[in-house]
């Protein structure tokens, strides 16, 4: 792509731009509203780290390596680049997170090679994303796949186009390709960058969906290992370690990813749900709701608030045939209509989703059924999910504890989460404590 000239910078889609700033890396210079602003060595690649991490944290020691490679520096050396920096962008423009790192806190609406109508299409996107609506997520979906249509090198864009449609599978009831388009995406993402944060954090949920939960954990523990730590890892983390039934490690890796980006959102609720802290997931749950606010509620002893939000969100929200059989099953057996629960339970199609037949397995334990119950369980052990925690715990399965078969998959579901804890340690993954 031919640079265009220096006097018409507003079009110029080979700097980073934030506030009244244009950040050109090729030229090592930054303009103010068009005029060039004077900047020290240290302090531009400094600006430019922040620029290519928007809104990301920043770690001290990648500062540091990246500004004083191979050299010893006093932690003095670096927070005379941040005042710098300050004095430059404003006070607030770079934020402090104790113990960590820095992050540039002004919004970065165009990044170099990529034409700045793309940029602001795809921070649209973005925008749609967070509200986590069938209709948003259908809209943003729609406007990524103008993005990558318009650059096809556009690996960020790549990576959450493939997150939306893993959102669209989940949630959306009409047949569509959007699981293969989640793939191709997400591996177009990676083809393109290998280190994309959101790629491989994205690329974590579809492994973990596909039964892969053990080589989901690996795969982020060595790119940890290898690269330091990541708050995507981190979040990525959370859920395959929940799917592989280590769960306190879970909630650790909860812990580490917020400590290094407080803005993040992980599965976390997910983890509280199955350790049966009920009150936590009650008190993370963010987003869209749909069911495990109810299930919870129900757990904690409320069947009729759980009923109410159950029956409010099937009248008003169209959803797919997962999550609408999911909740139907779940008010039918909070309602008592047992022949009608283990129905809809049992013949709820499920593909792709071991973490669902273990919610599925929890109502068949209400509703005493027992060796439904069971298959189920066993089901989502061999599909990547396992939990000997709640099946000791859970009061659910408090009729079934004495069951040979029910003693025997508790063991089998340990034996899988102690290989994993091993595969985790092999990898050279972090040590999580909760």
């Amino acid at each position: 792509m031919q640079r265009k000239s220096k006097k018409n910078h507003s079009g110029d889609s080979s700097a980073f731009r934030f506030g009244d700033f244009d950040l050109f890396p090729l030229e090592r210079q930054l303009l103010r509203r068009q005029k060039p602003v004077r900047v020290q060595p240290k302090a531009f690649d400094a600006l430019l780290l922040f620029a290519q991490n928007a809104e990301r944290l920043v770690r001290r020691d990648t500062l540091v390596e990246t500004l004083w490679p191979d050299t010893y520096v006093t932690d003095a050396n670096l927070t005379n680049v941040i005042v710098a920096l300050r004095k430059i962008l404003g006070r607030d423009a770079i934020q402090t997170v104790s113990k960590f790192g820095y992050r540039l806190t002004l919004p970065v609406l165009a990044e170099p090679g990529i034409q700045q109508p793309v940029y602001a299409t795809f921070l649209r996107a973005k925008e749609l994303m967070a509200l986590r609506s069938l209709d948003s997520m259908t809209q943003a979906r729609d406007l990524l796949s103008l993005c990558v249509a318009d650059d096809p090198s556009f690996a960020t864009a790549w990576a959450w186009l493939g997150r939306c449609c893993l959102f669209l599978e989940k949630f959306k009831d009409e047949p569509s390709a959007n699981l293969e388009l989640a793939q191709a995406a997400l591996r177009r993402a990676l083809a393109i960058d290998p280190h994309l944060a959101c790629a491989n954090h994205f690329y974590t949920q579809l492994q973990v969906n596909l039964g892969h939960s053990r080589d989901a954990m690996v795969r982020l523990a060595r790119r940890m290992s290898e690269r330091g730590a990541e708050p995507e890892s981190f979040a990525g983390l959370v859920q395959a370690l929940r799917h592989c039934g280590l769960l306190d490690e879970s909630v650790a890796a909860h812990t580490r990813a917020t400590e290094l980006d407080p803005t993040i959102v992980t599965s976390v609720t997910h983890t509280h749900f199955v350790r049966c802290d009920y009150q936590a997931s009650l008190d993370t749950y963010t987003g869209t709701r749909y069911y495990l606010d109810a299930a919870a509620w129900a757990a904690l002893g409320e069947p009729a608030r759980a009923k109410t939000l159950l029956r409010e969100r099937l009248a008003r929200t169209p959803l797919s045939r997962l999550m609408s059989g999911m909740m139907r099953s779940l008010l039918a057996t909070l309602d008592g209509f047992r022949n009608e629960a283990v129905r809809l339970t049992t013949a709820m199609a499920v593909e792709r989703e071991p973490e669902v037949l273990f919610y599925l397995a929890r109502h068949l334990a209400m509703l005493d059924a027992g060796d439904e119950c069971l298959r189920l369980l066993a089901r989502a052990r061999e599909e990547g999910f396992t939990a000997s925690a709640a099946l000791e715990r859970d009061a659910v399965f408090e009729r079934l504890r004495g069951r040979g078969h029910f003693r025997r998959e508790i063991g089998r579901a340990r034996a899988e989460e102690q290989a994993a804890r091993l595969a985790l340690v092999e990898a050279g993954g972090p040590l999580l404590q909760s």
